[in-house]
């Protein structure tokens, strides 16, 4: 049977969604379903790792069921993941913990141990500052939980279990694609390697370290098991995934030096495309991804919790205009609270927020919480909405900056939206004012599983160029929101008098 189809898996953080392709990005089916977070202790947050095998099952068997399509008729899957959480399994490729979520904050005094010790060279052979991701997590189950950290065999990401299940590896064979390995704390990201020098230094294991692989390596083959729990043909090409970002970026097309990615979901994400290596010693703000595409870099930083704020503040500030929302919120529609924002000038009369309600992640401060500063009598529901908005749009700038000042001969033609917050076109008009970037939203909802088919396509073979290929695929809206340089020229001190505010934030938190 000819293979026509492609499916891409997405284990975010909430849900998991699978889609089935066509070659050129045609969707067939998709299907998502919830995933539990659990939280045992304050700060601690964490996921089951069979969870994550487990809606991958569901939803990729739904999807063979509704599409009608011949398993056979598949040429490849692939996974992305959440990236900065990290998980483990022991000898027999089973869960050693539980997945230790980006969300989870207990890691803090060894975020400020690397810091401390080596903040600098982690930043500059990692690409990624000390902060809440793989490297604290696996060095507090070190030292914390020592009983369990014997047990581990290897560390690993949400897509590298799910496919390792999948294709029943062996422990010694479990793996890390190169896009996530600037949030392990150990690697050598120009290298594309494990750093012996810092694992020596923080005295890590090496060995319980994963293999590391390219996104389209073929890492193993759908087995019976494996069929019968998926609804897939054995023998099913699996490919080694991606991180959710850098999945999400290939599916956005961003595969041109001087693009610009704005993931505007449950975490604000602002990632560039270059061809240079970026470390960012100095802020210990910026983290360099390694694109899927060999060669390409995305520096990028995020507020963790930026789509959360965005929600929080419909759910407890915001009143439709007869006053009585129903009991659940459904009757609150984003697009009528943030339309009252564009009534408001730049700059919200004076008015900030700080969005970092759970930590902030860029420069590293988990202690940090958001807030409302400026208030007057003066102030109404329309100013405290406005100003969640430009808060995310002034960290964004904040990011630009220093990618401009490491860069300076990069110019950022062209900003690409997606997410729930893609839709808003206050929002929009907002962020291409303030980084002085046109902006423009992306046709469809979901571009991370679209991303790792192309994957599982290059793996298959029926891809060969994974950037042209993504850059023909990419669909841009019709609209494009060109900044205003009156905006843009009252946005660029209000920036500055945002960054003063966030330094006394971040010294109040210490």
């Amino acid at each position: 049977m000819k293979k026509k189809f492609l499916i891409g898996v997405d284990l975010g953080t909430s849900g998991t969604k699978t889609a089935i392709y066509t070659f050129d990005g045609k969707l067939v089916a998709e299907k998502s379903v919830e995933v539990p977070l659990y939280y045992p202790k304050p700060g601690i947050v964490e996921q089951e790792n069979d969870d994550f095998y487990n809606s991958a099952a569901k939803t990729v068997s739904a999807c063979i069921q509704q599409s009608g399509i011949e398993p056979q008729a598949v040429a490849g899957i692939a996974f992305d993941s959440q990236m900065a959480g990290v998980g483990s399994i022991d000898e027999n490729y089973e869960p050693a913990s539980r997945f230790d979520s980006w969300l989870d904050m207990r890691c803090q005094p060894f975020i400020k141990w690397l810091s401390k010790e080596a903040g600098e060279k982690v930043t500059d052979l990692t690409g990624c500052p000390p902060t809440c991701d793989h490297g604290p997590k696996m060095l507090w189950w070190k030292n914390e939980e020592p009983e369990t950290y014997s047990k581990i065999n290897k560390f690993i990401m949400p897509a590298a279990y799910v496919a390792g299940r999948l294709a029943e590896l062996d422990a010694d064979q479990a793996f890390i694609d190169y896009t996530f390995i600037h949030f392990s704390g150990f690697s050598d990201a120009r290298k594309g390697s494990w750093s012996e020098e810092l694992c020596q230094q923080f005295g890590l294991d090496m060995e319980k370290l994963p293999r590391i692989v390219k996104p389209w390596d073929i890492i193993g083959e759908v087995t019976p098991q494996g069929a019968k729990d998926f609804g897939l043909a054995p023998g099913t090409i699996i490919a080694a995934g991606a991180g959710d970002t850098a999945a999400n970026a290939l599916g956005a097309g961003i595969v041109k030096p001087g693009l610009l990615f704005d993931v505007a979901g449950t975490a604000s994400v602002l990632a560039g495309c270059t061809d240079s290596f970026l470390a960012d010693t100095k802020n210990q703000a910026l983290l360099t991804m390694r694109s899927v595409i060999e060669g390409l870099w995305n520096p990028l930083a995020y507020i963790g919790g930026g789509g959360i704020a965005l929600r929080w503040v419909r759910d407890t500030i915001f009143k439709p205009e007869n006053g009585i929302p129903d009991q659940d919120n459904s009757s609150i529609r984003y697009d009528e609270m943030t339309s009252l924002a564009g009534d408001v000038p730049p700059g919200s009369d004076g008015l900030f927020f700080s969005p970092h309600f759970g930590g902030r992640i860029c420069p590293s401060n988990p202690s940090m919480r958001g807030a409302w500063v400026g208030l007057s009598w003066s102030h109404g529901q329309p100013h405290l909405i406005r100003a969640m908005l430009e808060s995310v749009a002034f960290e964004y700038g904040y990011y630009l900056g220093i990618m401009r000042d490491l860069l300076p001969d990069q110019a950022f033609f062209q900003a690409r939206a997606m997410g729930g917050g893609a839709k808003s076109s206050v929002w929009n008009q907002i962020k291409a004012d303030v980084l002085n970037v046109a902006y423009t939203s992306l046709k469809g909802n979901e571009f991370g599983t679209w991303g790792a088919a192309m994957i599982a396509g290059k793996a298959a073979g029926v891809i060969d160029d994974l950037a042209s290929h993504a850059d023909q695929c990419a669909q841009i809206s019709g609209e494009v929101f060109q900044p205003n340089p009156e905006n843009h020229l009252k946005y660029q001190s209000i920036v500055q008098d945002y960054i003063k505010l966030q330094d006394m934030l971040n010294t109040f938190y210490k």
